[in-house]
């Protein structure tokens, strides 16, 4: 299979894995999902060269925020599972194994900790939330789902497509 479909693939899969962990999660422990509009609000502002705000969900709302979010969710899954194709090789893509996948999972953490979050008045490492570790700790284990769901679309896929 070609390397750029097989990424595709796996940073679709792992997206839609995570997105699967968050309905679960919002059943299981009543913890809401992540609302893609809202990134999608932040990344729409960036056109007008604004990229923090004190409070995302106080900013006016973009038509089409909620496309923009999920778009750019599922961009930003394909482009971690590239970071893992990159780093992995054609080694990991025949032979997909757990430790490079949940190590890259894991490691995107630093986006949302450093980039996303503070954007958004979060603050670093969402300090600027009412329960800043219980938030720290629901990010890290997203990654972590995230991180499993590359190594499993792998195999999904290598076993779909290897007959």
């Amino acid at each position: 299979m070609n390397e750029l479909i097989f990424t595709i693939l796996i940073g679709i899969g792992a997206t839609a894995g995570m997105d699967l962990w968050s309905l679960l999660r919002k059943q299981m422990f009543n913890i809401p999902p992540t609302n893609w509009g809202m990134v999608g609000r932040w990344i729409a502002y960036m056109k007008y060269g604004q990229f923090h705000h004190t409070n995302i969900a106080a900013s006016d709302p973009f038509r089409g925020e909620q496309l923009i979010g999920w778009t750019a969710h599922y961009a930003i899954g394909i482009a971690y599972a590239t970071l893992l194709v990159i780093t992995g090789g054609t080694e990991w893509i025949h032979n997909p194994s757990i430790g490079p996948a949940l190590t890259v999972g894991i490691a995107t953490v630093v986006a949302p900790f450093f980039i996303l979050q503070p954007g958004m008045g979060a603050g670093f490492a969402a300090c600027r939330t009412p329960k800043p570790n219980s938030v720290r700790l629901q990010s890290v284990i997203n990654h972590a789902v995230f991180g499993f769901g590359l190594f499993l679309s792998a195999l999904i896929i290598k076993c779909t497509f290897s007959q």
